[in-house]
């Protein structure tokens, strides 16, 4: 019996094997299609490949400098910007006691 196991078993390796090429071949021939059906749309809409290339968010990031501070302790001297968390000396407190004036 373990004699037409393994018969089967290496008559279906090689029918994976043969159907694996048969996939490959087919899949690089209808590749070339893909390709030249691709190249047909992007000249119709005139597109060009940086076209494809992915988006992500609303654009280009804005790079900013630093902030001017908007806020000083008097004890201190110490200064915050008001961008990100809030400094000890400020939180609980009212904003515009420490505001700076321009």
């Amino acid at each position: 019996m373990s004699e037409m196991t393994n018969t089967g078993y290496r008559a279906l390796l090689a029918q994976r094997e043969a159907l694996e090429k048969q996939i490959e071949a087919l899949k690089n021939e209808e590749r070339g299609d893909a390709i030249d059906w691709i190249r047909e749309q992007m000249a119709l809409y005139g597109m060009k490949p940086e076209d494809l290339a992915e988006r992500r968010g609303r654009g280009p990031r804005k790079q900013s400098g630093p902030v001017a501070a908007k806020y000083r302790d008097p004890m201190s001297g110490a200064t915050w910007s008001g961008r990100g968390r809030a400094p000890r000396w400020l939180a609980d407190q009212d904003r515009d006691k420490f505001v700076i004036a321009d």
